[in-house]
């Protein structure tokens, strides 16, 4: 079942994820591909495009076809990356019968809950990597690092604003997922309304992680991006042979 952020509430999905929330973060993983490789990337596939938020920085460096399983996301990904090639698929069973210089996973990859899943995934990944070529993943979570959290965001534009409560939380620590909670307020003019939205998501560790691209035919390595908090996020760095 598609969650409600993808579907219902698209119309309301640039007030809480904003574009312009994502030019460091579209700077780092564009860096990152450029060093990662002794090919000059000039293509670039992205699998759970979404809104095409992290496209919109980074079609300037590289030809971007961008996939997504969300008709709805991909309408608003459409409206500010016209130049990008777009595509509705699954990423566990994509297969366009080329290969890219770079392919690129953002958090749309925490929705493969299974190793099944993950493993189908990765293999898109795989199949879509010219050789030399490199892919970078960046999950929302890594089951060595997790810890429950809770956010508030915000959001408004002319006639409509936006609030909402993120609960990050592990019913079960003994399986590979994770929940999220979004609690929303959504306010049209003078109409206010309250949604619940749960989201199931994977939760694997490090190992799991490098052991998966590792079966699939990369060879993985742990990327840390700089926050601004001071800390590291560790995501995936995968060089195809």
């Amino acid at each position: 079942m598609t969650p409600l952020l993808y579907d219902e509430l698209v119309p309301w999905y640039f007030l809480i994820d904003p574009p312009g929330d994502h030019a460091d973060e579209a700077t780092w993983y564009g860096d990152t591909l450029e060093r990662a490789t002794s090919l000059r990337p000039e293509t670039l596939l992205e699998l759970g495009s979404g809104a095409g938020n992290n496209a919109l920085y980074l079609r300037s460096r590289f030809r971007c076809t961008l996939s997504d399983v969300s008709p709805k996301m991909l309408e608003l990904s459409r409206a500010q990356n016209p130049e990008c090639e777009h595509i509705e698929a699954d990423m566990r069973t994509l297969r366009l019968g080329r290969t890219f210089d770079a392919v690129f996973i953002h958090d749309a990859i925490s929705y493969m809950t299974t190793r099944a899943d993950l493993r189908a995934a990765l293999a898109t990944a795989f199949a879509h990597t010219k050789p030399g070529g490199v892919a970078v993943i960046a999950p929302d979570q890594m089951s060595d690092t997790f810890e429950e959290h809770t956010a508030l965001h915000e959001g408004h534009d002319a006639t409509r604003a936006l609030r909402c409560l993120e609960w990050d939380w592990d019913p079960d620590p003994h399986d590979e997922r994770f929940r999220v909670e979004y609690a929303f307020l959504l306010r049209d003019g003078r109409e206010l309304r309250a949604v619940h939205d749960g989201h199931d998501e994977g939760l694997f560790s490090r190992e799991t992680w490098l052991g998966l691209l590792t079966e699939v035919g990369f060879r993985p390595q742990l990327a840390p991006r700089p926050l601004d908090d001071g800390g590291l996020e560790h995501l995936l760095l995968a060089l195809r042979p």
